[in-house]
């Protein structure tokens, strides 16, 4: 089993700047790729960011060169950079990690950080 952890979520205005953490327990060992998505109220959960376990990113075309995404496999911890935060990036941030289990990919997600931008 894995469990992922986001924090660093918050309110901030606009421009500013986060950085939200997911810390990952359990056997991480076989991690295909680990990404932040987000959801805002009343939509559908969206792609934000990606990274393989070879280090390879992408990101949405609404957060390039705002958004950094880095991974510390050391620490197991996934991190979002986010800079010049717009009101359109407010939303729940998840943690998702795409772990190898016997020739099959599974999912697992964190619950969540919040996070608000105002404008």
């Amino acid at each position: 089993q894995v469990q992922l952890v986001e924090s660093g979520g918050g309110l901030v205005q606009a421009g500013g700047s986060l950085t939200l953490s997911c810390a990952a327990s359990g056997d991480t060992r076989s991690s295909n790729f680990m990404g932040w998505f987000r959801q805002p109220t009343g939509k559908q959960r969206e792609r934000v960011a990606i990274i393989t376990a070879s280090g390879d990113t992408d990101y949405a075309d609404s957060v390039k060169g705002r958004f950094v995404i880095s991974r510390d496999n050391a620490r197991n911890t996934l991190y979002l950079q986010m800079n010049n935060l717009k009101p359109e990036d407010t939303g729940v941030y998840f943690c998702k990690d795409a772990i190898w289990i016997d020739g099959s990919l599974h999912d697992y997600w964190g619950r969540g950080t919040q996070v608000t931008v105002s404008s």
